[in-house]
């Protein structure tokens, strides 16, 4: 059986996924065929519902909930990880509706999190999001928001944080921030999507066990390329809530959809939206 699977190109992605990907580890008879992409091409490819399995922001999740289950293994959560508000210049937070604020896409979840803080500021523009801070330093826009290895690289070409949304998230709520997950069709039979999330798993043991085994795949991917930062990546972004959800990461997710839903920046999420149960 062959289903097709995309990530990112993003450190923790191609740690994650190298050993089921390139065959180090039993994948009980099921071949992916893989792809990499940036997180919001992931986003609207899933929203097509063009892949099997995908990794997918928590907020465009609220737009393909009838067609895909969270997988236990995969997820992005975390404390102390959040997307990054920066600027080249100070400013007050309370001037963020007249600016310009520049956005890693419409589906991020960062996005999400920086319109439950400032609903009003609305002047946004979407970059690819190794884009931003050179829409920074050119002036385009007056903040942005990021991602990925980009939050380990900002301060070096002399921009400013103005605001950690993980931060505000988490004096909010109390509560890990859900920032992407692995996502499966519903319509996989429940068997092999039951199967896709022990490889899942597997596939992060083994790197965990060994973390340079995937190094070549990691390192051919990622857009920052020195070792310091892809190790900082990963150790930030892959941890206990990777290996599994859990209730407390589950709780977190359920909580990001019921205040975004009652804010009104996302449809409702109703049903079951996970693989596995409490």
């Amino acid at each position: 059986m062959k289903l097709t699977l995309g990530f990112s190109p993003c450190p923790n992605d191609t740690f994650i996924f190298d050993a089921m990907v390139h065959g180090r580890i039993d994948t009980e008879g099921i071949e992916f065929e893989y792809f990499l992409a940036d997180v919001e091409e992931l986003n609207q490819r899933a929203m097509a519902s063009e892949v099997d399995i995908t990794k997918i922001s928590f907020h465009a999740y609220a737009y393909v909930a009838s067609d895909y289950l969270i997988l236990d293994s995969g997820s992005a959560l975390g404390r102390g990880n959040g997307p990054l508000l920066i600027s080249k210049h100070p400013l007050d937070v309370s001037d963020l509706p007249l600016k310009r604020i520049a956005i890693p896409g419409k589906y991020t979840t960062a996005n999400l999190l920086f319109s439950i803080a400032w609903p009003d500021a609305v002047n946004k523009t979407e970059y690819l999001f190794s884009d931003i801070e050179n829409g920074l330093l050119r002036e385009e826009v007056d903040a942005g928001l990021i991602i990925h290895e980009t939050r380990f690289t900002f301060e070096k070409r002399g921009l400013i944080k103005i605001a950690d949304m993980g931060e505000y998230w988490e004096n909010l709520t109390g509560k890990p921030i859900p920032l992407g997950a692995i996502v499966i069709k519903r319509s996989v039979p429940e068997e092999m999507a039951l199967k896709v999330n022990r490889i899942l798993r597997r596939s992060l043991e083994y790197a965990m066990k060994d973390s340079t085994a995937s190094y070549e795949f990691v390192s051919g991917h990622a857009r920052e390329m020195d070792r310091a930062v892809m190790d900082s990546h990963i150790k930030l972004y892959v941890n206990e809530f990777t290996l599994n959800l859990g209730k407390e990461g589950k709780d977190a997710v359920r909580s990001l959809f019921s205040i975004a839903s009652d804010k009104r920046v996302i449809p409702s999420v109703p049903g079951r939206i996970f693989l596995l149960p409490d």
